[in-house]
Formats: structure tokens, sequence, C-alpha cells
């Protein structure tokens, strides 16, 4: 979600709020190939990798913002398998460098690719990669604060040590 512009609404109520903390509900997609490895994406804003994903629109189904956001940041159509979770809490705040603030509440959803080649957008992603259980585990993979979170509240990685 590193990458992800600011909607109009998000606009609007920043208009009203200021940089006071917003809830925002997310999605997060996790596409998986049939050797169980995860596509990520390098997103532009940081430079750091991250899972598909971001803000729900207005009257938006998180299940079509899933789809949305995997044809947006990855290039690819996904057919959704499942929700794996729903994250939230503190560890998903962030305050962006103009100061808005902002808490995120992520629906996780087990996808498979049915379209598409993977490939980043060039505007929040630079670029798109598998990963095995393995790589994901690497403690100097540049993953994003909140995909590291993700991957270790979902136990798709061990937390970092001192974090358990």
């Amino acid at each position: 979600m590193g990458g992800m512009p600011v909607s109009p609404y998000i606009r609007r109520l920043r208009e009203h709020v200021g940089h006071d903390l917003l809830l925002i509900p997310s999605v997060a997609v996790l596409p998986q190939d049939d050797a169980g490895r995860i596509l990520l994406v390098r997103q532009t804003d940081d430079g750091r990798w991250g899972t598909v994903g971001g803000a729900v629109e207005i009257d938006e189904d998180p299940r079509d913002s899933a789809v949305r956001e995997a044809r947006e940041e990855a290039g690819i159509e996904v057919e959704l398998t499942g929700i794996r979770d729903v994250l939230g809490g503190p560890g998903f705040r962030r305050t962006y460098p103009n100061g808005d603030r902002t808490s995120y509440v992520s629906t996780v959803f087990d996808a498979r690719i049915v379209g598409g080649e993977p490939r980043p957008d060039h505007d929040e992603t630079t670029e798109v990669r598998w990963f095995g259980r393995a790589e994901l585990g690497d403690p100097d993979l540049d993953l994003g604060d909140f995909a590291r979170l993700s991957l270790t509240r979902l136990g798709l990685i061990d937390a970092p040590e001192g974090h358990r």
C-alpha cells in the first residue's frame, strides 16, 4: 500500500480533518503459483517489496477492489480463492511525509492468476516478482514494513529476532 495515490474521497476528507488519523479500509492480494510462490511488487515510493493492494473505494466491494488492484499494480487478472485474514492494529498505522496519519484495516485475499503476465505499472510499482517461502523469510529481503508485518502475522515468515 506504500505507493497508493490519494483518492478524491480521501482528499475531500483531508480538507475537513487535516492530518488527523483516518481509518482506511484496504485490501492485500497474495497471488500464488502452483509451486506456492507469492507474487510481490516493488513499490515506487520507497523502493521496497510489498503485497499487491490498496484502498477500497466508495461503494466498492472489497473483492472487486482486490481484483482491480491486481490489474492496476501487477498487470494480472486474478481469481480470488479465499479470504486469508483481516489485519489491522497499531502496526498498520502510517504517517506520511506530508503529516497525514492513517490506520489501515486490510482484508487479505489468496488468489491465482487467470490472465495477463505479471508486470509493473511504473506508477505505483517498478518491479513484479515471485518469491518462495525461503526467500520471503530472508531477513535481508527489502520488504516494506506493512508487508513484513502482514506476512509475519499470516504465518508466512517468522517474526524478526526480538519480536516474537
